[in-house]
């Protein structure tokens, strides 16, 4: 199964996806984590990346279908591959169509965590208090859940419109949200 945990950032796609992946061996493919690697490797592209993030701005489609397009492998050999972080726009969501069609697969499932905006913006000054990761600065933030709302959002149309589209309240805690994603995971598709 290939499954997008789509919402906006701090919504708990990171969290919810490691959980699938301890317990259904699925492979995450979060640009978030992908991007930090690149940060933390000193090389060039993490410099550059370093930089777009701190601005808030969000990276180039082609850094990271680029990305992305090197780990399907692994995560076509797990059974599955649990997007987060990705797509975020239009032209990211129809290359991920596009690569996942060359190989014979398919998102399955697009699950939205709805989430309140003044709750994130909590949320994400009591992680940046704590760990001080540069993409969690307060202000960055609220830069990176403007650009959510102007340039992700509008998927939810596009993924609506394929009967793909699951919403899941994320405000709950850690458990329900989990219950609620297995849920979606296992109900009949039309």
């Amino acid at each position: 199964m290939n499954l997008i945990l789509f919402g906006p950032p701090a919504a708990g796609k990171g969290t919810q996806a490691k959980r699938l992946v301890a317990e259904k061996g699925m492979v995450q493919l979060s640009t978030g984590d992908m991007l930090r690697a690149a940060i933390a490797s000193g090389s060039d592209l993490g410099k550059q990346v370093e930089g777009i993030l701190q601005r808030g701005d969000l990276v180039s489609d082609e850094i990271v279908i680029a990305m992305i397009e090197e780990r399907l492998p692994e995560a076509e050999k797990a059974g599955g591959a649990i997007f987060d972080g990705f797509p975020r726009t239009l032209a990211q969501a129809k290359a991920l169509d596009a690569m996942l069609e060359g190989r014979g697969a398919k998102i399955d499932l697009v699950i939205r965590l709805k989430v309140d905006d003044q709750a994130l913006m909590d949320r994400i000054a009591g992680r940046y208090a704590e760990t001080a990761r540069p993409d969690d600065n307060p202000e960055s933030f609220k830069v990176r859940l403007g650009a959510y709302n102007d340039q992700t959002a509008p998927l939810l149309p596009y993924y609506q419109d394929q009967n793909k589209l699951v919403e899941v309240d994320g405000m709950g805690s850690i458990e329900s949200v989990a219950q609620a994603i297995d849920g979606a995971m296992t109900a009949p598709r039309p």
